[in-house]
C-alpha cells in the first residue's frame, strides 16, 4: 500500500467518522433515541408490574402450603393423643 492510498484510507476515515458524529447528533436521531428510551421505560414498567404479581402470588401459595401443612401436623397430633 502506498503512503497516498494510507493517506486517502486515513481520509476517508476522518470523513466518515465526522459525518457519523453529526447524524449521531442530529434532530432525528435525538428523537429516535427518546422513542426507543420511551419504550424501554414502558417495557421496565411491565416487568415490574408483571414481577409484583408473581411475588404476591407466590407469597399466597407459601401461605396456603404453610396452612396445609399446619392442618397436617394438627390432625397427626390429635392421632396420636388419640391412640395413646
Amino acid at each position: 500500500m502506498t503512503n497516498w492510498e494510507k493517506a486517502a484510507l486515513f481520509a476517508g476515515g476522518v470523513l466518515f467518522g465526522t459525518a457519523g458524529i453529526k447524524l449521531l447528533a442530529s434532530n432525528d436521531a435525538k428523537k429516535t433515541y427518546a422513542h426507543c428510551t420511551a419504550a424501554v421505560l414502558r417495557a421496565k414498567d411491565c416487568v415490574t408490574k408483571t414481577s409484583t404479581t408473581l411475588q404476591e402470588n407466590c407469597e399466597d401459595i407459601l401461605a396456603e402450603a404453610k396452612s396445609i401443612n399446619q392442618k397436617r401436623d394438627d390432625a397427626a397430633a390429635a392421632q396420636i393423643v388419640d391412640g395413646e
